[in-house]
């Protein structure tokens, strides 16, 4: 009986830990409230800039490669992607989602293009500083 117990109570814990680290690894992912892991007040100062410029180089170079948005965005359709950026700003996340379901970012399905999901991020508000 006790060994049920303690099994139990550790599956419980390691799915408990396994939810809380899961959603806050997706929680900066579209979200332009949530700071991403690596966020600094440069970087995001940098990256409004270029958002605000429509400075596709500027904004693949803050990048890095990082996140599915560098495999989707390209110069040819970074106005889009700056569109639904500055719709997430203004609290307009519906009109942000439909943008990003366009350009095959934050699919929660999987289904984006080139395979991407909702770990892609797009790169909006503060989720560009991973």
């Amino acid at each position: 009986m006790k060994k049920t117990t303690l099994g139990l109570g550790a599956l419980a814990l390691v799915l408990g830990v396994t939810a809380i680290s899961a959603g806050s690894a997706l929680a900066y992912s579209g979200n332009p409230t949530v700071q991403g892991p690596n966020y600094s007040t440069e970087r995001h100062t940098a990256m409004l800039k270029a958002f605000e410029n429509k400075d596709y180089t500027a904004w693949k170079n803050l990048m890095q490669n990082r996140g599915m948005a560098t495999k989707v965005i390209t110069e040819a359709n970074f106005a889009k992607f700056v569109e639904a950026h500055n719709l997430a700003l203004q609290g307009k996340t519906a009109e942000a989602q439909k943008i990003r379901q366009e350009l095959g970012l934050g699919l929660q399905n999987g289904s984006g293009r080139n395979g991407g999901g909702m770990m892609g991020g797009m790169g909006t508000g503060r989720n560009f500083n991973r």
